[in-house]
C-alpha cells in the first residue's frame, strides 16, 4: 500500500522519494445478500489430466515451468520451498533468480486449491505476511478448504532482493537532516540541488548493491512470476487475494492471463491508469479527509491535545510542523524531529482508527514535555524500525524501485509545478515544499520507467471480486471503482467504514461475502453494500 508523497520540511530532510508505502491491519456487520454467479472454475480445484503448463512457451521459459518445487516443513506447521524464475522473462537464458515461498496446509487436509495473496507495498513480504499473519487475517473457514501461500516477489525480504543501504544509511534517508540548510532562509534552488544530490546518492547505492536484478522488479515480471507459482502448485486457475497493491499484482494478472483467472479478491484497489503525481493527488486528499475525521472524533473527547475547531486543530498542527522544522527538536536517540517525522507519524495513525489514540498521545506528550518520542515511535512503526535501530526487512527500498520502473517520470517543469500546486490545495496539512520539486528519485534512477499506464480489462476471465472501503486514505474508494469499471468480470463490495482495507477488519458481512466466494464460487449481489 501507498501513502502520500513527503511534502514538508524539504529544506531539511534528506529523503527525497516522492512516494512511500506501509502495510498495516485493522477491524466491525451487516447483511449479506447473494448470488451465484456462472462460468467458474472451481476454484482451482486440481484435477486429474488437466495441463496447467501453458503451451507454446519458449523452451528456455518451459524448463521453469517444469522445476520440481520441494516443500519442507520450517516450524509452526507451515512449509516453506524456494522457486526459480528468470530474471528477464523476454530472455529465459538471463541470470536465475530465487523466489521465497511459505504455504499454511489447509487444515482440512483436503484442500480444494491454493490462495496465493500479497500484502501490498509494493515491498511487502508475503512470507512474513502468511508465517506471522495468516491466523488472525483469514478465517478459519477459508483456511480449512485451501492451502494459503504468500511469497516475496522478486526485489523483497527473502527472495533475490534489492539492497540499498544498511540500517544507518536508511536512517540517513528517512531521518537526516541538513543544518545548513535554513528553512526560513533557503532558496528553492538549494532545496533542490541538496534533494536532487542526496536522491541520486540513494539511487547510485541501489544499483551498487543490488545489481542488475534492479532493472526487472517491476510489477509485470512479478505477475508473470505468480503464473509460474500458479503452475508450480498444480492449480490450473489461480486463486489469489490481493491487499492494497497487491490488488495491482492481481489486476495485472487477469489482464495478461484472463484464461488462468480462478477466484481472484482485490481489497483496497489501485487504479493501474493513474500517474504517479494522480496517485499522490488522490491520496492526498484522502489523507486530508481522514485527519479531519480524525480530529472531529478527538475533540469530542475529554484527553484530546486540541481544542477549538478542526481548523484550528489543523492550524496548530501546521504550526507544529513549521517549529519542528526551525527548532529540530531532539529525540532521546538523538534523531531530530521535523515536519517529516511529525507527518510521517500522523500518516501512519491513519491507516487504522485504533491507532488514533497513540497519535493523540503523541501530540499530547510533545506539547505537554517537549518528547517527539511519540511521533518518532509511529514513524518508526511505519518503517520498520526497531528501537535498536534495525530495520525489518528491505520494503522500503523494494518500494522505491519498483515504483521507479512501474511509473513513468514526469520531467516537464510546467507539469510538475502545476501538479505540485494541486496537492498542496488537495490537503490541509503540510508545508508544501519548491513547485518544480517532483520525483526526484525516480529521475536519477538507473533504470528509466517503460511501462505503460493503461486500463485493465481481462477479457474473458472468470468473475472477480474487488472491495473498497469508503474511508480509506491510502487507497481511495474510486479507484476500486474504478478498477471494477475497467474489469469485465468484476464485482464492486463496498465497506463504509474509516481505515486502510476491509477485509482485515473482520466485518462479518465482508468476511462472509469474500469466504462464500472462494469456497462456492458465490459472487456477491451487485452493490452491495457491507
Amino acid at each position: 500500500m501507498t501513502r502520500p508523497t513527503t511534502r514538508h520540511a524539504a529544506t531539511r530532510s534528506i529523503g527525497a522519494s516522492l512516494l512511500t508505502g506501509a502495510v498495516v491491519f485493522l477491524l466491525s456487520g451487516c447483511t449479506l445478500v447473494t448470488t451465484l454467479a456462472g462460468g467458474g472454475s472451481g476454484g482451482g480445484v486440481q484435477t486429474e489430466d488437466v495441463d496447467v503448463i501453458p503451451t507454446g512457451l519458449d523452451p528456455s521459459i518451459q524448463t521453469f515451468y517444469e522445476q520440481d518445487l520441494g516443500w519442507d516443513a520450517c516450524g509452526g506447521g507451515l512449509e516453506c520451498a524456494t522457486a526459480e524464475a528468470p530474471m528477464d522473462w523476454a530472455d529465459g537464458t538471463s541470470e536465475q533468480i530465487e523466489l521465497a515461498m511459505v504455504k499454511v496446509p489447509a487444515s482440512s487436509g483436503n484442500p480444494i486449491g491454493t490462495i496465493f495473496t500479497n500484502p501490498g507495498g509494493p515491498g511487502a513480504s508475503g512470507v512474513s505476511f502468511v508465517r506471522d499473519s495468516a491466523q488472525f487475517v483469514f478465517t478459519p473457514e477459508l483456511m480449512e478448504d485451501f492451502d494459503i501461500v504468500g511469497w516475496d516477489p522478486r526485489g523483497v525480504g527473502e527472495s533475490s532482493a534489492v539492497e540499498c543501504r544498511d540500517d544507518a544509511g536508511m536512517d540517513e534517508w528517512f531521518y537526516g537532516v541538513n543544518e545548513d540548510l535554513d528553512p526560513d532562509t533557503a532558496t528553492d534552488e538549494q532545496i533542490i540541488a541538496e534533494v536532487t544530490a542526496n536522491s541520486k546518492e540513494f539511487a547510485d547505492d541501489c544499483l551498487e548493491n543490488t545489481g542488475p536484478l534492479l532493472e526487472f522488479v517491476d510489477t509485470k515480471s512479478t505477475v508473470q512470476d505468480l503464473d509460474l507459482l500458479r503452475a508450480l502448485v498444480g492449480d490450473p486457475k489461480v486463486n489469489y487475494f490481493g491487499f492494497s497493491y497487491g490488488t495491482d499484482i492481481g489486476a495485472q494478472y487477469i489482464d495478461m492471463f484472463p484464461e488462468t483467472v480462478g477466484r481472484v479478491v482485490l481489497d483496497g484497489a489501485t487504479d493501474p491508469t493513474l500517474s504517479t503525481f494522480q496517485v499522490v493527488l488522490a491520496q492526498q486528499g484522502a489523507f486530508g479527509e481522514a485527519t479531519r475525521t480524525y480530529l472531529e472524533d478527538c475533540l469530542t473527547t475529554t484527553s484530546c491535545p486540541f481544542t477549538g475547531t478542526v481548523d484550528q486543530a489543523i492550524a496548530k498542527i501546521n504550526t507544529l510542523m513549521a517549529e519542528a522544522d526551525d527548532t529540530l527538536p531532539v529525540n532521546a536517540d538523538g534523531r531530530k524531529l521535523t515536519s517529516g517525522v511529525i507527518d510521517t507519524a500522523i500518516s501512519s495513525a491513519l491507516y487504522n482508527n485504533q491507532s488514533w489514540p497513540y497519535l493523540s498521545d503523541a501530540f499530547a506528550t510533545y506539547e505537554t514535555a517537549g518528547d517527539p518520542a511519540g511521533f518518532f515511535a509511529l514513524s518508526d512503526s511505519y518503517y520498520g524500525r526497531g528501537p535498536d535501530g534495525t530495520y525489518a526487512d528491505n520494503m522500503f527500498e523494494a518500494f522505491t524501485a519498483i515504483n521507479c520502473l512501474d511509473y513513468p517520470v514526469e520531467t516537464d517543469p510546467a507539469k510538475i509545478a502545476d501538479f505540485n500546486r494541486q496537492i498542496a490545495e488537495s490537503t490541509p496539512i503540510g508545508i508544501p515544499g519548491p513547485e518544480a520539486l517532483g520525483d526526484t528519485t525516480c529521475q536519477q534512477w538507473a533504470f528509466p520507467s517503460t511501462n505503460e499506464l493503461a486500463p485493465v480489462t481481462g477479457a474473458g476471465a472468470d468473475p472477480v471480486l474487488v472491495i473498497g472501503t469508503t474511508g480509506d486514505p491510502a487507497t481511495p474508494y474510486a479507484w476500486a471503482e474504478a478498477v471494477t469499471e475497467q474489469l469485465e468480470s468484476a464485482t464492486l463490495l463496498t465497506f463504509e467504514g474509516e481505515g486502510h482495507l476491509a477485509y482485515t477488519q473482520g466485518d462479518s458481512c465482508i468476511t462472509g461475502a469474500v469466504d462464500a466466494y472462494f469456497i462456492d464460487g458465490t459472487v456477491p449481489a451487485e452493490g452491495l453494500v457491507c
